[in-house]
């Protein structure tokens, strides 16, 4: 892997302590949070019927999208838990004066041929699956992120996609805020040079999920055989069915697959790059507690693309460890992206903004605005116009950003464990070096005992981008780039 030892990584600590000091002089409410919902007039055309599937969590936000905006009417709620369907019911009902049709089965839904866009806000694992079908059925889907569970069902979508020539859009909303279109419009036009790194991080608290002795009682009204799906049917071994799944690996994937997605989707995104990294390897384990949690709470993930690299961090303890990347900003906390060009940098902590300077310091331009309603909106005007091009996140892009979250946690689970207090940074390039002196400090700093406590130091692997499979030496890793599927809820053929 040919990382950086790049000068201008080196010396961007004068133009991050003036980007970080811009940013928090910004007022956040009007710079960087994104603007209120439009209220804007449905547009014309034919009236669209909607189901949403999955309706606890983020589906919600899915049903405010949808629910009588842009000429769009919810006709269906689909979840295997009824009892987390009220509030979407009441929501719809309210709106169209009669509640929606209830399905626990998504397979009944898509029966219904006056159907015409499902909204998959499920777990993880349903979300190749349930985009598949739906488009099978005929029907336009916006699929949330990550957009898949492993690296290859994640390339069937695409494929499903233009075989039935179906409007597929990614739950990644960054791409439709006018603030976020702003800075890597900034970044694309060679305002801060050539980049040659781009840093995301995820530094955010994430507590125990805490312990169980037994297999726990499901919650009442569940079909947890639909709730499973694709995925093993295994005992319920964690205090909470709901949300915790993203912290075990056979329906979650780890803070890689949650807020890590946004954020190097992002990160990509700025690098211009379509298509698989060369190479990926990512350290991590799961540190301060121990709990029926499985994925990294703390893990550094490093992808090469050849003339450019893209380097995500994880920590889900306390960050108020000063970070390398971070000078001049108080503390460590940071969700967000760093763009490092030869003339400058951009700095993104929001969805929807950020600020570029140049390699001085000088402030160049900030980036605000844009509301997560737009996303939604962008997928119905291309479901209106048949215009895949002019989708925001098309479903390849929404691959190619999942993929990355799944190679990571490949890279770190086929590695070799090591006690922290051995890691050396000797002979790493310095953003990689300084990135894990920092974790190092970091896990101290939260009693983390070095000398006793082991981390996962991943396997460097290939990739040959044109077939998204690991090559050489690192082919024995590609059972990992797909799972098996229960009977019933396999993807079968895509055309």
């Amino acid at each position: 892997m040919n990382l950086i030892h790049r000068r201008e990584f080196l010396e961007s600590s004068t133009a991050l302590a003036a980007g970080f000091a811009a940013l928090a002089a910004m007022n956040p409410l009007s710079a960087l949070a994104a603007d209120k919902p439009t209220t804007e007039k449905p547009p014309t055309g034919p009236k669209l019927r909607v189901a949403i599937v999955g309706v606890r969590g983020r589906g919600m936000s899915h049903v405010g999208a949808f629910n009588g905006r842009n000429n769009c009417e919810i006709v269906a709620i689909c979840d295997a838990d009824r009892g987390v369907i009220t509030a979407a019911m009441n929501a719809v009902e309210k709106v169209n004066g009669a509640p929606p049709t209830y399905y626990q089965d998504i397979r009944k839904l898509l029966e219904d041929k006056t159907i015409d866009v499902v909204s998959i806000a499920t777990p993880n694992h349903w979300h190749a699956l349930a985009a598949i079908w739906a488009m099978r059925a005929g029907k336009d889907v916006y699929v949330e992120k990550p957009v898949s569970h492993n690296v290859l069902e994640g390339r069937r979508i695409v494929q499903a996609a233009r075989h039935y020539k179906k409007i597929c859009q990614a739950g990644t909303q960054s791409r439709s805020m006018t603030g976020m279109r702003s800075a890597i419009e900034h970044i694309h036009t060679g305002k801060i040079g050539k980049v040659s790194l781009a840093y995301g991080s995820c530094f955010k608290r994430r507590g125990s999920i805490g312990k169980v002795t037994g297999e726990q009682p499901l919650p009442k009204g569940i079909d947890y055989d639909l709730w499973c799906g694709p995925a093993p049917m295994l005992p319920l071994m964690r205090k909470s069915l709901h949300y915790d799944w993203h912290w075990t690996y056979a329906y979650g994937n780890g803070d890689l697959g949650n807020q890590g997605i946004h954020e190097m989707d992002k990160a990509r995104w700025g690098l211009g790059k379509k298509a698989l990294p060369v190479s990926v390897f990512s350290d991590g384990g799961r540190f301060g507690y121990i709990d029926d949690g499985e994925t990294a709470n703390t893990q550094l993930s490093v992808f090469d693309y050849g003339d450019s690299e893209l380097m995500f961090e994880v920590r889900g303890l306390p960050s108020d460890t000063p970070h390398p990347q971070f000078e001049g900003k108080k503390g460590g906390n940071f969700v967000g992206n760093i763009w490092f060009g030869s003339e400058g940098l951009v700095i993104c902590p929001s969805y929807s903004g950020g600020v570029a300077v140049d390699k001085d310091g000088k402030v160049l331009q900030t980036f605000k605005g844009g509301s997560e309603n737009a996303h939604f909106d962008n997928f119905i005007a291309a479901v209106r116009s048949r215009r895949v091009e002019s989708l925001n996140g098309d479903i390849e892009e929404g691959h190619l950003s999942s993929a990355l979250c799944h190679l990571g946690n490949i890279s770190m689970l086929r590695g070799e464990k090591r006690l922290l207090s051995e890691i050396t940074t000797v002979g790493k390039p310095k953003p990689v070096a300084a990135a894990l002196t920092s974790m190092l400090a970091h896990l101290k700093e939260n009693n983390v005992d070095l000398t006793k406590t082991p981390m996962m130091v991943g396997e460097s692997l290939s990739i040959d981008p044109k077939t998204e499979q690991f090559v050489g030496a690192s082919a024995k890793a590609n059972s990992m780039l797909t799972r098996e599927y229960r009977k019933g809820f396999e993807i079968g053929d895509v055309g």
